[in-house]
């Protein structure tokens, strides 16, 4: 059967986004990919499109975020975004815009990569504005919203990340101990979340499903 269905993804130079873009690329589900994002993307291939803009005038155009799926995989970190105010305008304002506009021409999913601990009460700043992000998305109208929340994400990054680094080290040690209400603690890889991105996609259902790391590690 001939691909029909168009999907968009937004964060894909990033860790999950760079490996996602592969497997969309590759499904048959699709017979076009359109990439969001600041920056152009190396990738050539019959099915890519991509839409180089400005992330903070996304309303500009609009008529260019047409799709049936989206994928959204833009996040940073306090680090990288140097203060609050700019981490929360790509984990949140970023996110939340997307989704309003891709609702709005008719999209049928949104996938986004949320974090585990999300919750708009968190004394965590971070993980308050995932949860504050994930309330936003839950109002727009797509037929299906899925919330993926992994724990500490695994892969070559380009920058590096000594905090990370270290957590994924001692992650993968602890691994053989944390079953049970542990599991949802066990650190997964970027391209296991990705392939469970692609899953849930495919599955074409309803309502709003909640991806925890243990789920997404069997998934992918």
């Amino acid at each position: 059967m001939t691909p029909q269905k168009t999907a968009l993804i937004a964060g894909a130079s990033g860790l999950v986004g760079s490996q996602l873009l592969t497997l969309l690329l590759s499904s048959e589900r699709y017979a076009k990919v359109i990439v969001v994002g600041r920056r152009p993307l190396p990738q050539v291939h019959p099915k890519l499109e991509q839409r180089v803009l400005d992330l903070d005038k996304l309303d500009q155009h609009r008529l260019g975020l047409i799709a049936d799926d989206v994928y959204c995989c833009l996040g940073t970190t306090m680090r990288q975004a140097g203060s609050k105010a700019a981490f929360y305008k790509v984990d949140y304002l970023y996110v939340v815009k997307l989704a309003a506009l891709t609702a709005g021409n008719f999209a049928a999913q949104f996938l986004v990569v949320s974090a585990m601990g999300a919750d708009a009460d968190s004394r965590m700043y971070y993980n308050r504005v995932k949860g504050e992000m994930e309330q936003a998305v839950r109002q727009t109208p797509f037929r299906v919203i899925h919330f993926f929340r992994p724990s500490l994400l695994l892969g070559t990054r380009a920058e590096k990340r000594l905090g990370e680094q270290i957590g994924a080290v001692l992650l993968k040690a602890l691994r053989p101990l944390m079953v049970g209400p542990l599991r949802k603690y066990q650190p997964v890889g970027a391209a296991a979340v990705a392939r469970a991105m692609l899953r849930a996609a495919e599955e074409d259902g309803g309502g709003i499903r909640v991806h925890l790391s243990d789920e997404i590690a069997e998934a992918g």
